[in-house]
């Protein structure tokens, strides 16, 4: 298998529910037999490119994914009013390793082989997308894994930041919190006052919108910090 489900929620829509794709491809052919493959699932409604902000999905098919790519993406995105900004399919045989963050950065969330990707897995990957889901080919999750370790050791750890986005401080204080510590407890094991325990505590949670500190350690726990 060339490619796996990063995030194994649902890979089809609900009965009943469409989705809004756009094709964008640099060869017209290409483009419309792509808008043709999905325009022939009654799940979804194929948009000019024109509409692209109003897409939840968007399909790249190109021999090269560059900056007039990536420029593209980013205006969608920029111009896009829905809750959730379009998500990326990007179909190419020569995708660059090093533009790798870049087009995640652009909401791309799924890579195809333009090659040998088949109509149904096209279909499928764009259901799966507009779910939630990332499709990557493993070597690029292996790339994509090196590179977030990279900035962990490179940028966040100096920083005092993990790629959880809390500090060293407020992991150390939700850690303890989590064990069941009183603020006051908790001031006493880190040598610092309770006004500063509270003030880490808020605005941790005014940062992430939290409700209270049950939630704040909920919040720690679905990052990894626990």
């Amino acid at each position: 298998m060339r490619t796996s489900l990063l995030n194994p929620r649902r890979t089809l829509a609900n009965r009943g529910e469409t989705i809004s794709v756009v094709v964008r491809a640099a060869d017209p052919m290409a483009g419309l037999g792509a808008a043709h493959i999905l325009g022939a699932d009654a799940r979804l409604i194929v948009l000019p490119e024109s509409d692209a902000e109003h897409a939840q999905v968007i399909v790249v098919i190109d021999e090269f994914v560059g900056d007039n790519v990536f420029g593209f993406l980013q205006d969608v995105r920029a111009a896009s009013q829905r809750d959730t900004p379009p998500r990326s399919v990007i179909v190419t045989d020569n995708f660059r390793v090093d533009s790798l963050m870049m087009a995640i950065q652009c909401g791309m969330a799924a890579v195809l082989p333009r090659s040998s990707t088949q109509d149904e897995e096209l279909v499928r990957t764009v259901f799966a997308v507009s779910q939630g889901a990332a499709c990557l080919p493993f070597w690029l999750q292996g790339t994509l894994l090196t590179q977030l370790d990279r900035m962990r050791r490179d940028i966040l750890e100096p920083n005092g930041l993990t790629l959880s986005g809390l500090s060293k401080r407020e992991r150390d204080v939700i850690r303890l919190l989590a064990d069941g510590h009183s603020t006051e407890e908790i001031a006493a094991m880190l040598s610092y006052s309770e006004r500063t325990v509270k003030n880490i505590l808020h605005g941790l949670m005014r940062r992430y919108g939290l409700a209270n500190r049950a939630h704040a350690v909920a919040f720690a726990w679905r990052a990894g910090v626990l």
